[in-house]
């Protein structure tokens, strides 16, 4: 009884942590900057939509809305689809060549992203491909790509050979295999690496910040850091804008939100 308890106040001191901030945004969106100096925690005096509209215009947001789709969908699509064929591959190594293999790719986890920045740099700027969204395309896919096989070769491995040697004996070949029978099964632990990078991908602001200079491509964590100025931050549109980038994000991992916890489970138990 006692654990239960403490369980529970845990818990419920975790959530505080975590409603406190959010209700602070919440509330702050829909005032003026004086209320919010005046009273951060407290209730909006009315509803003013007002900061959202100058968020979306004056605040460049439609245009991020959009190049930070563009970036994310395109991002993730191509990770998985690499990803999945990588994970494929490797799960039908046999012994220790298949680990070796798996454990090597794996390995691009423990480089620090920030190690590798000045030299990403560098090399982007030769083949022309800074400030342009192909450019921090390909390095999202760069930097996610090892934690996608992650994932994913983990769940695959745990599929049983007999469906494989199954496919075999019917005369299926590698790709059709591939997409007949693994991606299937693996529904749920893609989907649990496509939640994965989506909220990785929408909430980075450290690529965005290195590789794109101009407004035309800026992603919505650039045109939320415009909000901020030296001696200056504009609080309601700050918020505004943080709600307004926050609601797709949150909608989709809500929808995605049992595949994920499926795909993550299911590759722990198994593996």
């Amino acid at each position: 009884m006692t654990g239960k308890v403490s369980r529970a106040a845990i818990l419920t001191i975790y959530a505080l942590i975590v409603a406190v901030p959010l209700v602070v945004v919440l509330f702050g969106s829909f005032k003026t900057t004086p209320e919010i100096f005046a009273n951060s925690f407290a209730p909006p005096g009315s509803l003013n939509v007002d900061n959202f509209a100058e968020a979306l215009t004056n605040g460049n947001l439609g245009v991020a809305f959009i190049n930070s789709t563009i970036i994310t969908s395109s991002s993730v699509t191509v990770t998985l689809f690499i990803g999945s064929l990588a994970a494929y591959g490797i799960s039908r190594i046999p012994g220790w060549r298949g680990w070796t293999l798996y454990g090597f790719i794996v390995l691009g986890m423990s480089v620090p992203v920030q190690a590798n920045m000045i030299p990403q740099y560098v090399q982007f700027g030769s083949l022309g491909l800074l400030d342009s969204q192909i450019g921090l395309i390909l390095i999202n896919i760069v930097v996610t790509l090892p934690v996608a096989v992650f994932i994913m070769g983990g769940f695959m491995r745990t599929l049983p050979d007999e469906l494989y040697e199954a496919a075999d004996i019917d005369g299926s070949g590698p790709w059709r295999t591939y997409y007949r029978i693994a991606v299937p099964l693996s529904a749920p632990s893609i989907a649990a690496t496509a939640t994965f990078l989506l909220v990785m991908h929408w909430n980075d602001l450290l690529y965005p910040l290195l590789f794109i200079s101009s407004e035309d491509n800026l992603t919505l964590p650039l045109a939320l850091l415009r909000f901020q100025g030296q001696y200056l931050t504009n609080y309601p549109l700050l918020f505004a804008g943080v709600v307004l980038t926050s609601i797709p994000i949150v909608v989709l991992y809500v929808l995605l939100q049992r595949f994920f916890v499926a795909g993550m489970t299911n590759g722990a138990v198994k593996g």
